[in-house]
């Protein structure tokens, strides 16, 4: 357990302390820093009043996100493999 870290984010103007494999703080501080501008972004462009209203758009924001990164990604992979495919068929061509 001692190769654990203890840190503290601050994500809305609330402290979270979390104990974290030492590996994870970089991107958990970059995560942190992202959604903090995000909420910033929202509070200036909207006029919301409760917190947990931008939490929610800011998780919306990252899940989309996420999702179509999956998409472009699958996207991506069957393009692949249909020009490999392709490229298969000509070298089978000239190879008979």
């Amino acid at each position: 357990m001692s190769d654990q870290l203890k840190i503290k984010l601050s994500i809305a103007d609330r402290v979270y302390p979390l104990t974290i494999n030492p590996k994870q703080e970089e991107g958990l501080r970059k995560a942190t820093k992202k959604i903090e501008e995000m909420i910033k972004r929202f509070e200036k462009s909207y006029a919301v009043r409760d917190k947990q209203d931008v939490l929610a758009m800011c998780a919306l924001q990252f899940a989309a996100q996420v999702e179509q990164k999956g998409i472009d990604k699958e996207t991506d992979t069957q393009h692949i493999e249909e020009k490999l495919e392709a490229l298969n068929q000509l070298l089978h061509e000239h190879l008979s």
